[in-house]
């Protein structure tokens, strides 16, 4: 008889976590059903054949009873709801050493592209230990990364930017799909992430080496799309200064103050009139249908990679 584990292996210590939630709720709903079936059952076989019921008497309440009844349970589930809060915040915090990969969904397939600038399709190979931080976008309809050993399922949203962490801690070959009907292949729509030893990961990356890293393409991006023309620090054109923006608080020109994140950057490339920064005229043209939902991601890289102090212009 072939082997069929109750549910997939555990490769992180959040799916571990999720695990012991899973557990704990389903003993809680036991606990608190049991005793009705219980009492249904006793009950319907005790008084299965009927007789005549006395009602003269007065029914006696227990309000302690009553009360424990309701209040105990409630505890009980508001102590879940902080335990399952809790861990759907942590997968939103990455830590700040995060491996970083970009990630396109398209019909169908998953797309990544790591720092260095490999790519993959279908298949993610990260080291075993590190934290990965995965910043996500739609190049067409929903999708949703799932990563059953891993506990972890992402919606990927047209038109803005979805992201999550997680820490392997297993190494080994796991399965990923999209559990998000997406078309007619939604099925094949799936791969594997492959969680290696950091010296096996290092040796994959220098085997799918590329020639430059995924800020330099963006850099040549910026470039032959014409951005360092308005940009660039030698350019007369009055545009907002790219070094050191991201993560920095951006006053709008509505009033309003957003932080320079991947989001804002998105759509500061693709929805310029969206959200214009103060101080500046309404010149930016959108890239809209010009630039792929990759090539957007390889701008914000570069954009994120550029220090505070003035680059030189680039030729």
């Amino acid at each position: 008889m072939s082997h069929f584990p109750l549910w997939p292996a555990q490769a992180s210590g959040y799916a571990t976590e999720v695990d012991h939630l899973t557990i704990a709720i389903f003993v809680l709903v036991m606990l608190l059903s049991a005793p009705v079936f219980i009492l249904m059952l006793v009950f319907a076989v005790k008084y299965r054949r009927g007789r005549a019921a006395n009602r003269a008497h007065r029914i006696d309440h227990n309000m302690a009873l009553e009360l424990s009844w309701a209040i105990v349970p409630f505890l009980l589930l508001l102590i879940f709801y902080v335990w399952a809060t809790r861990l759907y915040f942590d997968i939103h915090r990455a830590p700040p050493d995060a491996l970083e990969i970009q990630v396109v969904a398209k019909q169908w397939m998953w797309k990544f592209q790591h720092p260095r600038g490999q790519r993959e399709i279908n298949d993610l190979h990260i080291p075993v230990g590190k934290p990965v931080r995965l910043t996500m976008a739609s190049q067409d309809v929903i999708h949703s990364l799932f990563i059953p050993a891993l506990r972890l399922k992402q919606d990927v949203v047209p038109g803005r930017y979805t992201s999550l962490w997680f820490k392997a801690d297993k190494e080994g070959s796991y399965p990923l799909r999209c559990s998000q009907f997406c078309g007619a292949d939604h099925s094949l729509m799936g791969g594997h992430v492959f969680v290696l030893s950091q010296a096996a990961y290092a040796r994959w990356l220098d085997q799918a080496g590329v020639d430059q890293s995924l800020a330099a393409q963006g850099e040549a991006l910026f470039r032959s799309r014409g951005c360092s023309g308005c940009h660039g620090p030698a350019s007369t054109v009055k545009a907002p200064a790219l070094n050191g923006l991201f993560g920095k608080e951006v006053p709008l020109e509505s009033g309003q103050t957003v932080i320079a994140d991947e989001q804002y950057i998105r759509d500061s490339i693709l929805l310029p009139q969206s959200q214009i920064a103060a101080g500046y005229p309404h010149i930016m043209p959108t890239f809209q249908n010009v630039l792929s939902e990759a090539d957007v991601l390889k701008l914000v890289a570069y954009i994120k990679s550029l220090g505070a102090e003035p680059r030189e212009a680039p030729r």
